[in-house]
């Protein structure tokens, strides 16, 4: 925020504002960091902490660690269900909004699902559940 503030009025300096592309452009990240820092604020003010003892692990949950079996080619994978916000593939987080998720939410272990993916339909077996 302080650099975008610093770049306004830098770019304020310099002139006639109308023509000023460089004011404009400092603006439109100031506004564009405003954006953002009410989008996390709105995100933190929703956000609730919840004890790892009142998570189950009977079924799949947001949260909950999830080990699967490909019934096509045998290979396992895990994944951890999270919100939409914090969802990183590199991490094996999946949002809780995608196909794979909504399939095996409220599963439980040993059932099979199905998936309707981009490449097609899989089915996937719960190995596991942990938190």
């Amino acid at each position: 925020m302080p650099k975008a503030i610093q770049a306004i009025s830098e770019a304020r300096d310099k002139g006639d504002l109308s023509e000023n592309f460089e004011y404009h452009a400092a603006k439109r990240e100031h506004g564009q960091i405003l954006w953002r820092i009410h989008f996390l604020q709105k995100i933190l003010s929703n956000a609730r902490v919840m004890p790892a003892s009142q998570m189950e692990t009977d079924t799949v949950q947001s949260l909950t660690k999830v080990e699967l079996l490909n019934v096509a080619n045998n290979k396992t994978m895990t994944y951890t269900i999270v919100s939409p916000h914090e969802a990183n593939t590199r991490e094996r987080k999946i949002s809780v909004k995608s196909p794979i998720a909504k399939a095996l939410l409220n599963r439980k272990k040993g059932e099979v699902v199905e998936v309707h993916v981009p490449v097609g339909l899989i089915k996937l077996k719960i190995v596991n559940i942990s938190r």
